[in-house]
This record gives structure tokens, sequence and C-alpha cells, in this order.
């Protein structure tokens, strides 16, 4: 039964609201943690309560998880109900008037400029082969000048890059498209690459094998370098470029990107269209980052501000 109420569940946010995979495997994997917990107690999703997901999500604050995560959760089980009630399997929403516990106020980890142009430069000596490297200086132009999530960035179509582009044309969340302009040392790592790959896609075709729609081509079964294998070299590009591996994860290059643009005077509405965020809310937290970096300048730097 429960099986049955996710899987519809997942099924109607992909067609209806067009959920990215990942925001599915995330809320499925949520679900299907309620669902083990109240089984324990000897419930399902039909009998639970309120007093019922409340426990549960104590239950989740005593395991140690963060804030986001029970957040989350909570999300997911009350949009689960909705949709029970919308199809009349419950007469309920038990979650409905439950106060998440809210979010982090973490202000996001970034890089210098420095550190970023160290990073570029490791990325064209980092990799086994001369393709490798080719591919890894790509990779890193790239994501540092869209500031693109990695599940875009590893899964971008040979097709969008194609002609020596100004812009890219990227699929964000829930298939949303957006264009980003690429920079010039952008564009000539991605000619490079282009060129790499035209080759490869050549010979596969002499040999008579299988070519790839990717720009970042795998053998794996998603036909693309993964977002794990992409986080791994990022980390063995930091080594290489003498920045800490703990702060770099591409994640943190599309903090850069956001960082370094508010930096030099971008606009604010700019950069939530090349981030792709739905909420100009989101973008602002990058304007608390950038005044405790100014912060931290007028501490360090200013005389009235040292210790006598």
């Amino acid at each position: 039964m429960s099986e049955r109420w996710v899987s519809a569940f997942l099924d109607a946010a992909a067609a209806e609201r067009g959920a990215a995979t990942n925001t599915q495997l995330a809320y499925g994997r949520d679900l299907m943690d309620f669902s083990g917990w109240l089984a324990s107690r000897g419930r399902g999703f039909a009998e639970a309560d309120r007093a019922d997901v409340e426990a549960y999500l104590v239950h989740c604050d005593a395991q140690g998880f963060a804030t986001s995560t029970r957040a989350r959760r909570l999300s997911a089980i009350k949009q689960l109900y909705r949709f029970a009630f919308e199809e009349g399997w419950r007469a309920d929403n038990p979650a409905i008037q439950i106060s998440g516990p809210g979010r982090d106020k973490r202000l996001p980890k970034t890089l210098s400029i420095k550190e970023v142009d160290r990073l570029l430069d490791a990325a064209t000596t980092t990799g086994r082969t001369a393709d490798d490297r080719r591919r890894n200086a790509c990779l890193m132009q790239v994501l540092y000048a869209t500031g693109m999530r990695v599940s875009e960035l590893v899964s971008l179509p040979l097709t969008a890059a194609k002609g020596d582009p100004r812009m890219l044309l990227i699929k964000g969340k829930g298939g949303k498209e957006r264009m980003v302009p690429l920079s010039p040392p952008a564009r000539a790592a991605l000619a490079t690459w282009l060129d790499r790959r035209a080759a490869q896609e050549a010979l596969a075709r002499k040999e008579g094998r299988a070519t790839s729609p990717h720009l970042f081509a795998s053998r794996g079964k998603s036909g693309h370098l993964t977002r794990h294998g992409f986080y791994v070299l990022i980390k063995d590009i930091a080594v290489a470029a003498g920045v800490s591996p703990a702060k770099v994860t591409p994640h943190t290059l599309r903090h850069a990107f956001a960082t370094h643009l508010l930096e030099n005077g971008a606009d604010l509405r700019a950069i939530q269209t090349f981030l792709g965020h739905a909420d100009l809310a989101t973008t602002e937290i990058y304007t608390h980052v950038l005044e405790e970096r100014l912060k931290s300048l007028v501490l360090e730097h200013h005389p009235l501000a040292r210790e006598p």
C-alpha cells in the first residue's frame, strides 16, 4: 500500500509539476523512511494522524538530521497527503498544520578569485591522457563561466555547444531553459574539447560503435560523466592546485560564480537568471556573502579596527 502511494505521488509530481529526477529520488527516500517508521508502530499512510507525523519529526531530530533534511521530509509528507486528499484516499491532511523546523541560515561557502584561477590552471594538467586534460579544462571553465548546477553540466547535450557559441542553452530544474553567456576562456576551452569530441565521434562511426549525444560522454549507464565522477575529479584538481579539497565542490564553483559577479557590480536579477533560481530571495543570499567579506576586510585592514 505505502509503495503504491509513493509511486503514484512521484509519477504525478513528475507529470504535473515537472519535478526533477533528483527531487523525486529525495522525496521517494524520505517517504519510504517515514513509511518504515510508521510500520514499526503498526501504522500506515492511511491511518497516520498528526501526532504520528510530529512524533516522526521528533525521531528525525533525535537521529541528528540537519534542519534542512527535516524540513524537506516534512515537505514531502505534506505533499503526499495533499495528493492523497485530492485523490480521495484520505478525507484530511494530517500534516497540514504542522510548522516546519525552518532552514539553517548558513552562508554558502565560496572561493577567492585567486583560488579559482589556480583550479582552472590545475585542470589543464590533471588527467591521464591529453583528451582527459582537455575535457577537464573544459568542464572547469564552463562551470565557472556559467554557474550551472553539476547535474546540468555533466548532462549537457553535444548540440548545445556546437558552432562556437557565445551563449549556452541550459535545461534546468523542471525542464526550464535559460541562456547563459560564455567567457572567452570558456569558449576557447570548449572549442578545443569540441574538436576532440568530433574526432572521437568520427572514429566511433568508422568502427561501427554507437556515438554519444552528450558533450562529456562516458561508457556508463547514463552515457555521460556522472555527478559523483565529477565530484571525485574536482577534488583531484583541488589537490593539484594547492587548494584545500575540503573547500572545493562543484557547488562551491557555482557559489563563486555568483559571488564574483556580485562583487564586480552585476545586477542581482541577472544573477538570478543565470543561476536558474525561481525566487529572487534564493539569490539574495549572495548579498550576505558579500557583506561578510567586506566586513572581514574592514576588520582586517582598517586602523581603528585593530586591537590597542
